[in-house]
């Protein structure tokens, strides 16, 4: 087959190649979050069934490939089939086992213990807010990435009682200072492959953006929390030195870990562990709220009891802790063995091992007409019909480019779903299960995965589809020709790379070089440029419609929510995800011209 190249101006006019290659995003986000449709009650809602508006996108962007920019329609196909595949090891495979380790922790009873031992380091729900959704998320982001603190974060404040909704949300706005170094620093790693520049030094540079953002989440988070539930500003502002602890202690040690050629790719982990201890510590023995912020339904539930907030707040008998250290060591063992797989799971050596344990045992043969094979620990398949057949042209990538791989590479042993997974099968075994249990925790992690695993194959299949036809990079030229405010506009195009892959390493993947070749253009400094093609992702992750579904479900029971509740989410994080993107643009845009000393030398 001869090879396609990509062209990025097909109708001879630059806005309308623009517009045309926008229709499968515009496409997705009516349906999910404006085309009105009702209920089985009759009450009329915004956006429609999750798995059908992602049909709908997927449709227009095959459309869009083969019509308007034309691709040819086997190539289109393979690139959608290759997302789709892509997708169940990269974020499918981690969700099925985190949440069938919290299927089990709540089939065996262990979690109301881990629950109690939350609640008594503060009874605040703001404050819980700030523990599990910031700190323990940025730990379980540093380890394993791709969604996966918003499934286990969501999932432990549904079960504290939050709402699912508001779960949802705070995990995704949460999910956003850490990215930059999620699963062990890979977005950072790809980003310096791509681009051709030293690893430490935009480690560094992110280094030098992001803890600006690290304080101001956890304000944002809890502003956001007291304004779901009613409460008022002053609400919000009263817990200060615990938001200022949270945030601060995670900034200050996110500023000096990225520096460091030891650590700097366990960035997240170090600040998110010493965040934590910091916040646990300060709230436990230092401060605490002089009045008590409790969930609406709590305030309701003691208004019908006949009892006020004054007597919640003074009332012991529920301060006093049910359980001893070693009853609540064994309930949290779980969350240990989970961060402790993951952690490995995200050590380079560790995953090098397993992609070589069955070196000795290999096979080849062929899979609709392609190269199929490999190592047992890592065998690869050549997508059909795309795999050195599509070429990237500039200014996208430079004139002496190679044509575009296209290899599924089946890392069964070393993907980070199989560190989850494996570490809810030791949680199984430790909790010591039975039979039943087990089972019934298959159920129901099948149950609630169903739909959100077809939502998430369809998305990332749209995804790498825009990536080999060409669209995302006429989307992208489209920021390169802001000039003088181009470094604003660099954390806006990492944000629309994040918006459309579902992920900051594939972002960098696809916007690093052509960041890298427009910063040379205008004269600007390329390590701020590149490394603000990540930090600007992060603010993207919120929005994206497979992190949305992860986190419906892993919060969501009902399954008529579920498939409902993409629309409500989207519209609710869409603008934070965009103010955040300016915000980070800002930062970026202040370093390129007044504070040049913020820039690594």
């Amino acid at each position: 087959m001869t090879v396609w190249h990509q062209a990025y101006n097909p109708f001879g006019n630059a806005l309308l190649s623009t517009l045309v290659a926008a229709i499968p995003i515009c496409t997705l986000l009516y349906f999910i979050a404006l085309h009105p449709h009702r209920d089985k009650q009759g009450a009329r809602h915004l956006g429609i069934n999750a798995p059908y508006a992602a049909f709908y996108g997927v449709l227009a962007a095959f459309l869009v490939a083969c019509v308007g920019f034309g691709m040819p329609l086997g190539s289109a196909f393979s690139a959608f089939g290759f997302g789709c595949l892509s997708g169940f090891l990269a974020i499918i495979w981690i969700i099925i086992g985190a949440i069938f380790l919290y299927n089990m922790t709540l089939m065996s009873g262990k979690f109301e213990i881990v629950k109690e031992s939350i609640i008594h380091i503060s009874f605040d729900r703001r404050l819980q807010v700030l523990l599990i959704a910031f700190s323990f998320g940025a730990i379980i982001e540093g380890t394993s990435g791709f969604g996966t603190p918003v499934a286990i974060a969501g999932a432990v404040m549904v079960g504290l009682g939050f709402t699912p909704f508001e779960s949802a949300v705070l995990n995704l706005l949460a999910n956003t200072a850490p990215v930059a170094w999620g699963a062990i620093g890979t977005p950072i790693v790809t980003l310096a492959a791509v681009s051709g520049l030293p690893e430490l030094k935009l480690s560094a540079m992110a280094g030098h953006q992001l803890p600006f953002v690290s304080v101001l989440v956890p304000f944002w988070l809890v502003a956001t929390f007291v304004k779901m539930e009613g409460g008022t500003w002053k609400e919000a502002w009263e817990v200060w030195p615990g938001t200022l602890c949270a945030g601060l202690s995670f900034a200050v040690m996110q500023w000096f870990t990225s520096s460091t050629q030891a650590f700097h790719l366990m960035t997240d982990v170090v600040s998110g562990v010493f965040s934590v201890i910091c916040t646990a510590l300060f709230l436990r023995f230092i401060w605490h709220p002089k009045t008590r912020f409790l969930l609406r339904s709590e305030r309701e539930a003691l208004a019908k009891a006949g009892k006020t907030m004054a007597t919640a707040t003074t009332d012991k008998t529920e301060w006093v802790y049910r359980y001893t250290a070693s009853q609540t060591a064994y309930a949290w063992l779980p969350w240990t063995i989970l961060i402790l797989c993951c952690a490995v799971w995200g050590m380079p050596t560790w995953r090098t091992y397993l992609n070589n344990l069955f070196s000795g045992i290999t096979f080849q043969t062929t899979l609709l007409g392609s190269a199929f094979g490999g190592k047992l620990s890592l065998p690869t398949w050549q997508m059909p019909a795309l795999h050195n057949l599509v070429q990237r042209m500039p200014p996208v990538v430079p004139a002496n480019a190679k044509p575009e791989a296209a290899i599924f590479t089946i890392n069964w042993l070393s993907a980070s779903g199989t560190g989850v997974f494996l570490a809810a099968l030791l949680s199984g075994l430790v909790l010591r299960l039975s039979a039943a249990q087990w089972g019934e925790a298959v159920r129901r992690t099948a149950r609630r995965l169903v739909v959100p695993i077809l939502v998430i194959a369809q998305v990332l299949g749209l995804g790498y589809l825009t990536r080999y036809c060409g669209t995302d990079a006429v989307l992208g030229l489209a920021f390169t020709r802001a000039g003088f405010l181009y470094p604003f506009f660099a954390a806006y195009l990492g944000w629309l790379g994040v918006f459309l892959t579902g992920s900051d390493t594939a972002s960098n993947a696809l916007f690093g070089s052509l960041q890298r070749i427009t910063a040379q253009q205008l004269h600007l400094n390329e390590t701020l440029i590149v490394a603000t093609n990540s930090t600007g992702g992060v603010m993207g992750k919120m929005i994206d419609p497979q992190s949305i579904m992860v986190a419906c479900a892993a919060c969501y029971d009902d399954p008529y929510e579920r498939t409902h509740a993409l629309g409500p989410i989207f519209r609710t994080v869409w603008w934070h995800s965009v103010a955040g993107a300016a915000v980070i643009g800002l930062i970026a845009f202040l370093q390129a011209y007044v504070f040049k000393g913020l820039i690594p030398g």
